[in-house]
């Protein structure tokens, strides 16, 4: 019979409270084995999650969740926390289709007191919960866990200047690494990196008082050189900063020091004076050596897969097509929120290190710093994920779009992604992109198509967005010369007489599998490769729906405000009512998490989807 593990008996935080020392080393061993073997074949979060172990154990042994409000930055570093926190018995099925959150999620445990998938949001978070505590009469903590990637974004700043001003009573910690999902990058990481390699400060302040209460008048020359403190400590280690802020600084801890990490968090939770700000240094991918050695792949490590590698993907494609432009115009230049190596623009940073711009996770920064560079006369390339480009909308409408600036927006990862859920399906973008004036919306067929909309979009000298998938392309062939493409031209890919499918996007190639399937029905589909939500091609789709009475629109997009409601509205405007049209997308509703196969047949984005509903326009065949 096999030896029963500590983490098996582990069914509530409560049952850490009287583990030994050796028993919770001997805990921590066994989490991030279960890590390791959970997320390398389901595919999540793993260097985040195995850098936080120690200091998920030390939190649940110092607070008392769920009363106590434990809230993780992005969520996707809770993995342990739900270990201990009674999802223990379901964790194979994290990121799975109706299995565990690879985020924070509220629906899914009491202990997730607010859910995340995106960055920067803790501390208002906490804050807000906090100052609902003080006018509630109630005295339970509250727990901000941030990373140094996220704390460098704008809204965590806002909120500890206000944490500061109002003096609540909360716990920030940072949870320092030096990474992101990349390393770190700006004045913050610079300053945070002083701290982190260098505990001269800590140690002379300690040494300090231990010499000086051993000598005459001891104590008083203790207290009067505590009223110089922050001076000293300014000169020492860069940690005033917060104390300027209002927040009492604890740190730097070590981060995989259980012991530690107690004695630092039960000081924090018992200070009731100010706010806490507990800097914890920790070691992205600790105790598994492939991810402390690379742990930016080991970020975010994929399922297993058959699927074929030597097929590129939409985001290689994008950089590779970027590379090529940059060499051949030094007015481009491309910009990244924290996403170098997931948009693949580390390639051409490699050449082009001057003109490639990691902004941090910094949207609206980063769309804003495109604007001004559009303005004098260069040519932006923000490449973005689609569930990101939501935090910079203010800036694509007022700083962009209203001056008719040429800022090019790759959108990636658009449409349904898959495994992330419902925080990352980039499911809106058409819908929230197609109000704004002077804004060009496109999406290719394939990754050849891609290739030809970014040139054509840097020769466009308007702002344009190409939103394409995640994942692999379609394995078609690259044509050798660039060339550009008709704004707001479509193009038949199919020839029929009896419907009209109008695909844009991922969902041509399906389109042209249905017409397939639909020909040994007896139906000649016409397929119409749409590539513009905005502006559509008028003459097409009105020539088309005159003709063939019958027509069908296909996105991988929110189906409010989307592109088949701008078809809908441009047959009523121009007097053809009378066509039959079904519009197939993303209802009223979060996609959940699942592979996109699943996900795309569950909302009828597949070839056998898209057949049924031509089929129902035919109710007598």
């Amino acid at each position: 019979m096999a030896t029963l593990r500590l983490l098996d008996k582990i069914d509530n935080p409560a049952d850490l409270k009287g583990l030994t020392k050796q028993e919770l080393e001997q805990l921590a061993a066994e989490i991030r084995q279960e890590l390791v073997t959970t997320v390398t074949a389901n595919g999540g979060h793993l260097a985040s999650n195995l850098g936080a172990v120690e200091l998920t154990i030390a939190l649940h042994r110092v607070f008392d969740s769920p009363r106590d409000k434990i809230i993780w930055d992005v969520g996707h570093q809770s993995y342990v926390h739900k270990l201990l926190t009674g999802r223990r018995q379901r964790f194979a099925s994290i990121r799975q289709y109706g299995g565990l959150s690879g985020f924070t999620n509220r629906s899914e445990s009491e202990h997730d007191p607010f859910g995340a998938g995106h960055a920067s949001t803790s501390v208002s978070a906490a804050l807000g919960m906090a100052i609902a505590r003080d006018l509630s009469n109630d005295d339970y903590h509250v727990i901000a866990i941030i990373g140094d990637g996220a704390i460098t974004g704008g809204m965590a700043l806002e909120a500890l200047n206000q944490v500061g001003h109002l003096g609540s009573r909360i716990c920030v910690i940072l949870n320092d690494n030096g990474m992101s999902i990349s390393p770190t990058v700006g004045a913050m990481a610079k300053l945070l990196s002083r701290v982190r390699f260098d505990y001269r400060y800590r140690w002379a302040e300690e040494e300090s008082k231990r010499v000086l209460s051993a000598l005459p008048l001891g104590k008083q020359i203790w207290q009067i050189s505590q009223r110089v403190r922050s001076g000293f400590k300014g000169l020492i280690m860069p940690t005033v900063f917060w104390e300027e802020l209002g927040l009492t600084y604890m740190g730097p801890i070590n981060g995989h020091n259980i012991a530690e990490l107690e004695t630092a968090l039960t000081q924090a939770r018992d200070y009731r004076l100010k706010p806490t700000f507990v800097h914890v240094i920790t070691t992205k991918g600790k105790g598994y050596l492939p991810a402390e050695g690379d742990a930016v792949y080991f970020h975010g490590v994929p399922a297993k897969s058959t699927s074929n590698k030597a097929i590129p993907s939409y985001s290689e494609v994008f950089a590779q097509t970027v590379l090529r432009l940059a060499r051949e115009d030094s007015r481009l230049v491309a910009i990244t929120p924290a996403m170098p190596e997931g948009n693949y623009l580390s390639i051409v940073e490699a050449e082009f290190p001057q003109r490639v711009f990691d902004v941090g996770i910094c949207e609206q920064h980063a769309v804003t710093f495109a604007a001004g560079l559009a303005a004098q006369g260069f040519i932006p390339i923000v490449a973005i994920y689609s569930t990101f480009l939501q935090r910079a909308y203010d800036q694509v409408i007022h700083d962009v779009c209203l001056q008719d600036l040429p800022v090019i927006f790759a959108i990636d990862r658009s449409g349904i992604v898959g495994d992330d859920g419902k925080t990352h399906q980039g499911t809106f973008d058409i819908s929230y992109l197609i109000l704004i004036p002077n804004l060009i919306i496109a999406a290719p067929k394939d990754e050849n198509e891609l290739q030809h909309l970014l040139y054509t979009a840097v020769k466009s000298k308007h702002p344009m967005a190409i939103r394409y998938p995640r994942g692999s392309g379609l394995g078609v062939e690259l044509d050798a010369e660039l060339h550009e493409i008709s704004i707001g031209k479509g193009e038949i890919v199919r020839q029929g007489k009896d419907a009209v499918i109008l695909a844009i996007g991922t969902m041509v190639a399906p389109a042209v599998e249905a017409a397939q399937k639909l020909a040994s029905n007896g139906i000649e589909a016409t397929v119409v490769n749409a590539r513009f939500a905005k502006p559509l091609d008028s003459e097409l789709i009105i020539d088309l729906a005159r003709k063939i009475k019958r027509l069908v629109t296909v996105e991988e997009n929110a189906l409010s405000g989307g592109f088949g409601n701008s078809v809908v509205d441009l047959l009523q405007k121009s007097g053809v009512g009378d066509t039959r049209v079904k519009s197939i997308g993303i209802p009223d509703e979060f996609v959940e998490q699942g592979t996109q196969a699943i996900l795309r047949a569950k909302y009828g984005l597949d070839a056998e989807g898209i057949t049924k509903q031509v089929l129902e326009l035919f109710p007598n065949r």
